[in-house]
């Protein structure tokens, strides 16, 4: 099995790859893992990860100069799909960041925070939310296997997905109100936090999307 993670010049890409080939060692899983920016890769993987991180203009923008955007569509209609972070955000209809198009797999937004807001107790929140935060579990999901409902994940965004279609979200955070922060439609699965720096939770879910078959 190859599995390949995009490179389009945008993101934390050799921390996801190096927790990537963690967590299929913690499956036993034999996968080849690629980090590649070659379109015919991609299309030959048997599965793959977005990832992504930065200003969502520049990312999409980055992505078609790649040329990969096409491969990646290809990838949303027939591979087990893992987004993470502004690469979930892409795969929205349209992000306020820039007024920018997405790939419209999903319907909806990718919306800012409100720079006004407070916790419970009066203390204004800063925009990018950033750390760790809370994940409730809205639906089942095989990738949520041996993690508990509520576990921790840490985030670093200014904005957050706001889908047309609730049917779609599978968790979500508050940040003071709830977003939703997982989002999955058949083989595709999008996280607004990064698995990479979530530590053991974060390798339990990408080692579940090694071993899932949607």
């Amino acid at each position: 099995m190859m599995v390949a993670i995009i490179d389009y010049g945008m993101g934390n890409l050799h921390s996801v790859e190096k927790s990537v080939r963690a967590a299929a060692a913690l499956a036993d899983n034999h996968a080849e893992i690629v980090l590649t920016a070659d379109a015919d890769v991609v299309r030959r993987a048997d599965k793959v990860i977005f990832p992504g991180q930065g200003a969502m203009p520049d990312c999409m923008a980055a992505l078609q100069r790649s040329g990969l955007g096409e491969a990646v569509q290809e990838a949303l209609y027939n591979k087990p799909f893992f987004g993470i972070c502004v690469g979930a955000q892409l795969l929205f209809a349209h992000s306020e960041e820039g007024d920018t198009a997405g790939l419209g797999w999903f319907a909806g937004d990718v919306r800012r925070f409100s720079a006004h807001q407070s916790d419970a107790q009066g203390r204004r929140l800063k925009v990018p939310h950033m750390g760790w935060n809370t994940v409730r579990q809205t639906r089942a999901h095989p990738l949520f296997q041996d993690i508990a409902d509520e576990t921790r994940f840490y985030f670093v965004h200014s904005y957050y997905f706001a889908p047309a279609d609730a049917e779609i979200v599978l968790g979500e955070s508050d940040y003071p109100d709830a977003f939703a922060c997982i989002v999955g439609r058949d083989n595709v699965f999008a996280t607004q936090f990064h698995t990479e720096k979530s530590h053991d939770a974060g390798l339990l879910l990408l080692r579940n999307f090694l071993n899932w078959q949607p």
